[in-house]
């Protein structure tokens, strides 16, 4: 299977640059699979209606992450020696690695880095100089293992490179802060995506979060779930509908690109994901009852999915680790009926998925009159609702 089966043309006016001023405004597209048709059948609506297409033994299940501050702007640093040059700042790093004494060094101004922390690889809150991170850095040729950076005008952050990816990932040792996160939340800015051509704003620390969102851990927003308001999570209550929340923090998994040319040969990296015994109860009873499984976002149904063939595919199985389940056609849904999702990019593992659910030609087919009707694609586009 060749990635390039999954491309599809699409506009540069089409990718959405800002969100609605309603969440619940944006287009619906319902994708109804196809059993005896040749085709499947499409409706174009708006998200408000959503409540309204579902049954009432439906069980409707969130991915609760929340999206942090993860993207530094920063300096290159050395410590000072005195020659001739005019320190920018004074900051304090650890003497080595590993080593909790702090001693003064001077950061020298040696251009701009730009980091994208992707996933916390040692999060023991009792060891803060433990504190690491899979990045992604620009300009990530420049910078080499033993590289120091600099964050803030009065160094608040300092971290050393400990390591490198194939793909240029990078792995960076922060020095000891009492609040790290605090600290991330003053300094570190919205991670957008890099086709939405525009500086973050006030309004994403807002926009570019589910209202339902808990579980701190994510660099992107789970985007099909963008377009609910506590209205709407309200109208599914009065319907009697239930719903469960699961975690699967958004990383390099879900956003990574393709750097092969046949989809098989891909490898996913793993994201954190945990599920409740009380979200593990509410699933495995709708499968035993025969129930509808409405996914919202791609991240969702991995995680469903994961956990079934983690258990020994008869259950989803309550817990935490690693998902690193690559979803593409030929995969055999056990658990999901049907997923609300956005619309992706092409080539990409999330496109691959939903192709996987509703077929690929069917899927595209779907792109291609979402493109001829001027929907708003990518993260803060609209969506669409593929029904099995």
């Amino acid at each position: 299977m060749q990635v390039s089966d999954f491309h599809f043309d699409l506009p540069e006016e089409l990718i959405a640059q800002h969100p609605l001023e309603d969440r619940s405004a944006s287009r619906l597209l319902r994708v109804q699979k196809a059993e005896s048709q040749s085709a499947n059948a499409l409706e174009d609506l708006v998200f408000h209606d959503f409540p309204d297409f579902l049954r009432l033994d439906d069980l409707v299940v969130f991915n609760n992450t929340r999206v942090f501050p993860a993207r530094l702007f920063g300096q290159r640093m050395r410590v000072g020696d005195g020659g001739g040059h005019e320190p920018k700042a004074k900051a304090r790093h650890p003497a080595s690695a590993g080593d909790e004494t702090l001693r003064e060094v001077t950061v020298f101004g040696q251009g701009r880095v730009e980091v994208l922390l992707t996933k916390q690889i040692s999060p023991d809150p009792g060891k803060p100089k433990s504190n690491q991170w899979e990045c992604l850095v620009r300009p990530g040729r420049k910078l080499g293992i033993g590289e120091r950076i600099v964050f803030g005008a009065q160094g608040e952050l300092q971290a050393e490179i400990v390591s490198r990816g194939s793909f240029g990932e990078r792995v960076l040792r922060f020095a000891p802060v009492e609040d790290f996160f605090a600290v991330l939340e003053r300094l570190g800015r919205v991670p957008l995506p890099p086709y939405i051509a525009r500086e973050d704003a006030l309004e994403d620390r807002e926009r570019y979060q589910t209202v339902y969102a808990k579980a701190r851990g994510s660099v992107a927003a789970p985007t099909a779930g963008l377009h609910f308001t506590p209205e709407i999570l309200a109208r599914l209550r009065d319907r009697g509908i239930e719903t469960a929340e699961v975690t699967l923090h958004v990383g390099l998994g879900t956003f990574q690109p393709i750097r092969v040319d046949r989809v098989e040969d891909h490898k996913l990296h793993g994201e954190a994901y945990s599920i409740s015994p009380e979200a593990a109860d509410k699933i495995n009873a709708a499968l035993a009852a025969g129930r509808r499984i409405v996914a919202v976002g791609t991240t969702t149904v991995r995680t469903l999915e994961y956990a079934f063939l983690r258990a020994g595919g008869n259950r989803v199985e309550a817990g935490s680790g690693e998902a690193n389940l690559f979803i593409y056609p030929g995969f055999r849904f056990q658990v999901v009926g049907a997923m609300l999702t956005n619309f992706h990019l092409p080539q990409s593992t999330l496109l691959m998925l939903v192709c996987a659910f509703g077929g690929t030609e069917e899927i595209l087919a779907a792109y291609r009159h979402a493109v001829e009707q001027r929907y708003r694609f990518y993260s803060y586009g609209d969506c669409m609702l593929v029904e099995s």
